[in-house]
């Protein structure tokens, strides 16, 4: 793909930047959008780091129609669109649904106008296993989607259906919605990882913080779930496998190997694990033993979250290849990095 121009919303977050560093990796050129709201400028030296070039960068907010559409017009001829930048954080959702909803929903509607105003053809969206709901397991593609648990799970409901009514009715637009299920890890460098501002919203890192000291205790939220040992299953994937996925679908849709004009694939190991398998893990990578306690249920989990990924699997050519001690290792090592860094 060596020269082939991709561009790449949220590209300096945690997902967006390790996806940068995959696609550069296989020749493509790289133009990352961002407004940095998530995310810092610091992740494009970490990206300089490892590939040994530098991106292109524009910081923007996709809901300024004006700003975006004069970036889309002088790069036009991009092959693909790779759509992270959103807001991300499931509980802010439920305090402030209309922020979401006017932010994420707008963002997507102007890159897709843009795309059919400059001739854009491939998109990919940073999709999620929320969509499913609280549903039967393990996840498939093909099956019904349940009621949205947040406004966040909503906003990629919705950002999938225009996807796929767009593509209906535009047969020179071609979509590809990726549900993730748990990213964790970081690059094996330790130049790129999760940095999250203020608390964190997932689990690794409220792991990784407690152990540098920065958190007092890791809180375990129910074990009395109906799994293997009370604590609520998820299936971890390791953060470059996924980007190695974005890298996949942008192939499929340049070669024009997709069966339709809109397609879903679920990202995730198939396997689900507990959260105190995940401190166990965390535990055997590190050598520390991580302070937690367990407290009731938080309102809203769904106990048990894995998927099939026999689709990306046989369609996509890809395949998770982390262990989940390897995620639980590189979380940490990128964690002692940043905390070096500013102490």
């Amino acid at each position: 793909m060596v020269g082939k121009k991709v561009i790449v919303t949220g590209g300096t977050g945690y997902i967006g930047s390790h996806t940068v560093v995959s696609l550069m990796d296989e020749g493509y050129k790289v133009v990352i959008l961002d407004n940095l709201v998530n995310s810092s400028r610091d992740t494009l030296l970490g990206i300089e780091q490892i590939t040994g070039a530098s991106p292109m960068f524009y910081k923007v907010d996709l809901c300024d129609m004006t700003a975006l559409d004069a970036i889309l017009y002088a790069h036009q001829d991009a092959v693909a669109i790779i759509h992270f930048a959103a807001l991300k954080a499931v509980k802010e959702s439920v305090d402030r649904p209309v922020l979401y909803y006017k932010n994420n929903l707008l963002a997507l509607l102007n890159l897709i106008e843009g795309m059919q105003n400059y001739g854009i053809a491939n998109f990919v969206f940073s999709s999620s296993a929320t969509v499913y709901g609280d549903n039967d397991v393990p996840f498939v593609e093909g099956m019904e989607r349940k009621a949205a648990v947040s406004p966040y799970a909503n906003n990629k409901k919705i950002g999938e259906d225009i996807l796929k009514d767009t593509a209906a009715v535009q047969k020179d637009f071609n979509a590809v919605s990726l549900r993730y299920f748990n990213p964790i890890g970081a690059h094996a460098s330790a130049q790129i990882g999760e940095k999250p501002n203020g608390i964190p919203n997932n689990l690794m890192p409220f792991i990784t913080q407690t152990a540098v000291g920065l958190r007092k205790e890791l809180l375990v939220f129910g074990n009395d779930y109906d799994t293997p040992d009370g604590t609520a299953l998820r299936d971890y994937i390791h953060v470059v496998d996924l980007a190695e996925a974005h890298v996949k679908a942008v192939a499929r849709l340049i070669h024009q190997h997709q069966k339709d004009n809109y397609e879903v694939f679920n990202l995730g190991t198939g396997k689900g694990r507990s959260v105190l398998e995940v401190i166990q893990s965390f535990e055997r990578s590190s050598g520390i033993k991580l302070p937690y306690r367990i407290v009731e249920r938080r309102a809203g989990d769904i106990p048990v979250m894995y998927a099939s990924t026999q689709l990306a699997n046989e369609e996509l050519g890809w395949t998770a290849r982390y262990s989940l001690d390897d995620m639980t290792a590189s979380a940490w090592k990128w964690e002692q990095k940043i905390r070096q860094i500013n102490s």
